[in-house]
């Protein structure tokens, strides 16, 4: 991928990083103007011919900005520079210098990023001498400096300057050049942007604002054709769309063909299925071709504008299909929206056979000369009517600028003439102000869209005339009126587009998708007004001090805020349903506001973890936006852009602008803002602990926990960075000497892997704090000592000799490299013989059954005593050890199956041998049916439409020193009444078995192949309100005399797996009856099966919105469900002779248990 790198958002690639604390400023151009004066963060450079330009900090607050612009004091020297240097993806540029504004030469001073280069201001002493050098800081925080001597900054005593820099060029003269007090704010505000048409000679449309293709220049005569420049194009290791689209674009030469090439690409995609990929490319293209990037010609032909209006509709309607259908990704539909605003219009006067003459009639005016006359007709009017391209617009600005810039030089009736011309072109581009843009809707409009339309163009209307005086409920209220009016618009476009719909409407359509776009983009800036805003009231630490004293009222206007902006990402179509859940609970938890007390709990506290739940929710919905455009974008960019010629600066910026000209970006900012705030009001640092404990080793970053993550060199003890779970991960199959685990994203503590680790003995610990991140990946590769406990963690750096000599010596004690301990004692088991037969769940033993099948065996005889600690039971029958066996047997296969066996007993890991050995295994066995015989006898058990869960029973899991939590396969909502459906998932399981993770896991724990067998437990399938599971010795707080409990909303499979986001998390007195709430629930989705859905082995997946669930908003409930969770674990802990690990749920009324086994410790 050459200089593009796709990395986790949480390790190498730092753009969540620096949403919240890098200064960075992103250079921002929206496809529609807004005309209003720009708050401090947002660059004002404007003035009549100058390119409309945004550019928002992500770090300094409103004071900080003010205090920044200021002219220099006396004494004192205003200095902003510039580095015109690009990085690769996911570096940055710092500075380091001997004056103590430039760091001492020991801290590191961030610039802010912009598509020129990297920038950053400073205030001096006046008069005084430093040395300084740029270093570019690299994504694993190495440090790459300029070569050569240092660079050498003398200072006068006063005044506003500004410095240009190139990188390494470390002996070209230091050149202070004077600024005034606009200049300076120009500078600071716009530096980054030098578009290739100057700003004196083009007009103020965000269009050529963007340009960055050939300058305009005039010609009097059919000149066109001998300015062509010779592209080159490489084709090397593309496929697919991306070779297709390089290829045609040989003989594309003008805008129209390139228009064509993206309409066959996209029809061409819909035939064969392949449409993310079509669109990405196309989206891509067409953004370069609107900026001149890559550049249209004249190929001798003749094709008026007609003709590209005409493609143009045709693109439009095949994007407006796909946008309606309900298969449509969310990627997809994000892609879409970029390609939109890069489509001329085709509204009548465009299609018509002769469109856009007015500029005919100007060329042959006879109050002006004739070389203008020459010069219109040939720069312009004669090209405009061969092969209009987006050229066309930025030479029409550059006329139009000239010939305005001296009053009086030209008659008023000639300028007037070529005004409303302007106007025309701008309206075929699409390139007209949002005002303007909206104004062409109002036709269309009902009496309720109507109102809507005159609101919000009513408060951008006060909203620009206040300039910076506005209050932050002026603000809101222009939002307000924003997503009222945006909201109109999209119920409008909901209906989609009808076949028979005529071409006048689909040309309005047009215009009612690119408005909504528009105001999207107008979002960007009202957020960033009120984040500014909210910083200037004080601040994260105001607004945690406020919630110390009980003042909530203070928060409701931040989060209003953070709440309009999810409301826009969910009209944008990424994931509407989850945006409105997050909604909901914003405002619900605004509106409850603090209460002394709720139950017996500190209702501040409540409250706090409340919010915080549905924060990191919201920061997951950004982040996962986020990982989308680095998904989609930088791979595609970086292939398109070798190819077709484009300066490597665009493509390395490609993505990362995407991101921050976004609402996504600000959303992020809103959201980090409240988070801190939230976090110091609990007291908390971001950090989660799963396994208490203290170790040291190499803190390595990987990926994901999976075997070969480790370099095999790296010898001695190991601490694992690591950037996301699956949930059922086994620690130590991914390396013998991991001690340690730090994981970069929330997890159940009770999720298989968190229970692993416990048995593992691995400290594990989760950060989601992103400072806190961004520190840890500070010492990567250094040994560091990791030390976590109920109060809190520690990583710091170690002296590896003597923890190297104790983890050696421990290994070798141990005998078991993986395991850490002795191999795990298989128990005995029975595989019976021919006559196996079915057995009811209440005779089930460890024997035939496996302890699982024997522990829900006793749980069910235990359910009956139950007195204050009740509890019910599935029903439930045993398919026993050797069922598999005689499957084999009777389909010829245990040959077969003997031999594969034995093959994967010794097959080692480093290549895909045992891979493909265990997929050969799982093949043959879940090929296997069940007989006749034993199904019939299943059938006689339950009624024929009864729902039921095919469960594993191995004779290695639920061990006390092997649970194997997770390891092995259940297939839920299956029926007797499709006897194929339910053999399959019997079979399932039995093939579960030998999956790679399985495999490895038995081989670490000492446990041969041979010897590992399955029973198969199948139960009354519950379709629970709640799912627990419980420990009855406090992992964290190891203490005896409370139980901790996990509870997710659904199926339990959403706590047992890796699913991102945090369970209710309780801990109940086992005698005092005490409830401590330590977290609240945020799983985006419950797993849940409707008594209405076919029992097909699938389950449904549906947003969960927690202000509706009594857990969260019910402290009376919650309490009463925790201390009855606390008096079933001490319950089966005395039954059971030793802490446990219980899983269950609610039903109704009654909970019910469906599992126990020893806990690990």
């Amino acid at each position: 991928m050459g200089s593009i790198y796709l990395r986790s958002l949480h390790s190498q690639f730092l753009f969540r990083k620096q949403l919240t604390f890098r200064p960075n400023t992103a250079i921002f151009y929206p496809r529609i103007s807004f005309s209003f004066p720009f708050s401090p963060g947002i660059n004002r450079r404007f003035n009549p011919y100058k390119p409309l330009v945004f550019a928002v900090s992500a770090a300094p607050t409103i004071e900080e900005e003010k205090t920044r612009m200021k002219l220099s004091a006396p004494g004192k020297v205003c200095l902003n520079i510039c580095l015109d240097h690009q990085v690769k993806y996911g570096e940055h540029v710092v500075f380091l210098g001997s004056a103590k504004e430039l760091g001492s030469w020991k801290k590191q001073v961030p610039m802010s990023w912009s598509e020129r280069g990297w920038v950053c201001d400073f205030e001096f002493d006046g008069g005084q001498s430093a040395e300084f050098k740029f270093v570019i800081v690299g994504n694993d925080k190495t440090l790459v400096w300029e070569t050569g001597n240092n660079r050498i900054l003398k200072l006068p005593e006063g005044g506003s300057y500004v410095i240009v820099c190139h990188w390494n060029s470390t002996g070209e003269p230091v050149k202070l050049l004077p600024l005034g007090l606009e200049d300076y704010r120009d500078r600071v505000e716009g530096v980054g942007h030098k578009p290739t048409v100057d700003a004196s000679e083009v007009g103020t449309s965000p269009f050529v604002g963007q340009w960055q293709g050939r300058a305009a220049s005039f010609i009097q005569s059919n000149e066109h054709h001998d300015r062509e420049v010779e592209r080159k194009w490489d084709t090397t290791g593309l496929k697919g769309f991306a070779l297709k689209l390089v290829e045609e674009d040989k003989n594309a030469r003008n805008w129209w063909r390139k228009l064509e090439v993206v309409r066959e690409l996209i029809h061409e995609s819909l035939e064969i299925g392949e449409l993310l990929e079509a669109l990405i490319c196309s989206a891509v293209y067409l953004k370069w071709v609107n900026t001149g990037q890559i550049p249209c010609f004249e190929d001798g032909g003749h094709h008026r504008p007609n003709k590209h209006a005409e493609i143009s509709r045709d693109i439009f309607c095949e994007l407006e299909k796909i946008t309606c259908r309900k298969d449509t990704s969310p990627q997809e539909l994000l892609v879409i929206r970029k390609i939109h605003p890069c489509l001329p219009s085709f509204k009548a006067e465009f299609t018509a056979p002769v469109p856009l003459t007015r500029i005919r009639d100007i060329a042959h005016r006879n109050d002006i000369s004739h070389d203008l006359k020459q010069e219109i007709k040939h720069t312009i009017q004669n090209k405009l009517h061969r092969n209009a391209g987006p050229e066309d617009l930025v030479s029409t600005e550059a006329m139009l600028a000239r010939i305005t810039k001296n009053p009086g030089e030209y008659s008023e009736a000639f300028i007037e003439q070529f005004k409303i011309f302007h106007q025309e072109l701008k309206d075929f581009f699409n390139a007209g102000s949002l005002t303007e843009q909206l104004e062409s809707l109002r036709e269309s409009l009902d009496e309720r869209g109507v109102s809507a339309l005159a609101a919000f163009l009513e408060c951008k209307k006060s909203l620009d005339a206040a300039a910076e005086s506005n209050s932050v409920l002026d603000l809101i209220k222009t939002m307000l009126s924003l997503s009222a009016l945006r909201q109109v618009i999209v119920k409008g476009l909901e209906s989609g587009l009808k076949n028979d719909a005529s071409d006048a409407a689909i040309a309005m359509r047009q215009k009612w998708r690119l408005c909504e776009i528009g105001l999207e983009d107008y979002t960007f800036f009202l957020l960033s007004r009120l984040h500014n805003t909210h910083e200037a009231m004080g601040g994260t630490n105001w607004l945690a001090d406020n919630l110390d004293t009980k003042k909530a009222s203070s928060w409701n206007n931040p989060l209003r805020s953070l709440i309009l902006g999810v409301h826009q990402l969910g009209l944008s179509g990424w994931k509407p349903g989850e945006c409105a859940a997050i909604g909901s609970e914003l405002t619900a938890w605004q509106e409850k506001g603090l209460l002394d007390k709720e139950g017996s709990e500190d209702g501040k506290r409540i409250w706090a973890l409340r919010l915080k739940a549905t924060l990191d929710r919201t920061r997951r919905l950004t982040e996962e936006y986020s990982d989308a455009l680095l998904q989609i974008f930088p791979k595609k960019v970086q292939m398109l852009g070798k190819a077709l010629g484009i300066p490597e600066n665009s493509i390395r910026t490609y993505a990362e602008a995407e991101i921050r000209a976004g609402v996504i970006f600000q959303v992020s900012k809103l959201c980090t803002f409240l988070l801190k705030a939230v976090r110091t009001a609990l007291g908390s640092q971001g950090w989660d602990v799963l396994v208490p404990g203290s170790v040291s080793g190499t803190l390595v970053q990987v990926e994901t926990i999976v075997p070969g993550s480790l370099p095999s060199s790296l010898e001695g003890p190991v601490i694992l960075m690591v950037n996301k779970a699956e949930g059922d991960e086994e620690v130590t199959t991914a390396g013998s000497n991991i001690t340690g685990v730090i994981l970069l994203q929330e997890l159940p503590h009770l999720s298989h892997l968190g229970v692993r680790a416990r048995q593992e003995k691995v400290v594990f610990v989760t950060c989601e704090d992103e400072e806190q991140v961004s520190d840890i990946q500070k010492h990567a590769g250094k040994y560091m000592r990791l030390e976590a406990s109920s109060s809190g963690v520690n990583l710091s750096p170690s002296s590896n000799d003597r923890d190297a000599v104790s983890f050696k010596k421990n290994l070798s004690n141990n005998g078991s490299s993986a395991a850490k301990g002795v191999a795990v004692k298989v128990p005995a088991f029975n595989k019976g013989n021919s006559s196996l037969r079915l057995i009811p769940l209440a005779e089930a033993d460890v024997l035939t059954s496996g302890a699982k099948a024997a522990a829900c065996s006793r749980l069910a005889s235990l359910a009956a005593a139950s007195n204050t600690a009740s509890f019910r039971v599935p029903a439930g029958v045993v398919i026993p050890f050797g069922s598999m066996d005689l499957a084999l047997e009777e389909n010829k296969s245990t040959k077969k199956f003997m031999t594969l066996l034995q093959k994967i007993e010794t097959e080692g890991v480093e290549n895909d041998a045992l891979d493909k050995l265990c997929k050969q295994l799982q093949l043959l066995v879940s090929s296997l049916h069940l007989s006749d015989d034993i199904f019939d006898s299943i059938m006689s058990m339950f009624p024929d439409e009864a729902r039921l869960i095919v469960r594993s029973s191995a004779n290695v899991e639920d061990l006390a020193g092997m649970s194997a939590a997770g390891l092995y396969e259940s297939i839920p909502n299956v029926s007797l009444s499709n006897p194929t459906v339910f053999s399959d998932a019997v079979s399932q399981v039995w093939a579960s078995l030998f999956t790679r993770r399985a495999v490895l896991s038995r081989r670490a724990a000492g446990i041969s192949q041979k010897d590992a067998t399955m029973a198969v437990l199948v139960q009354e399938m519950l379709l629970p309100d709640l799912s627990f599971i419980l420990h009855t010795l406090s992992p964290t707080e190891q203490d005896h005399n409370i139980v901790e409990a996990e509870i997710a909303p659904g199926l339990g499979e959403t706590l047992a797996s890796g699913t991102r986001g945090t369970p209710w998390r309780v801990l109940s007195g086992k005698f005092d009856r005490t409830v401590r709430t330590l977290a609240f629930a945020n799983f985006s989705e419950e797993m849940a099966v409707s008594g209405a859905d076919p029992a097909d082995g699938e389950v449904h997946h549906l947003t969960v919105d927690y202000s509706k669930k009594p857990l969260t908003v019910d402290p009376k409930f919650r309490q009463q469900f925790s201390q009855h969770l606390g008096a079933i674990g001490l319950f089966l802990e005395q039954k059971f002779g030793c802490p446990q690990d219980v899983e269950g749920c609610l039903l109704g009324e009654d909970i019910y248990v469906v599992q126990t086994r020893p806990q690990p410790h």
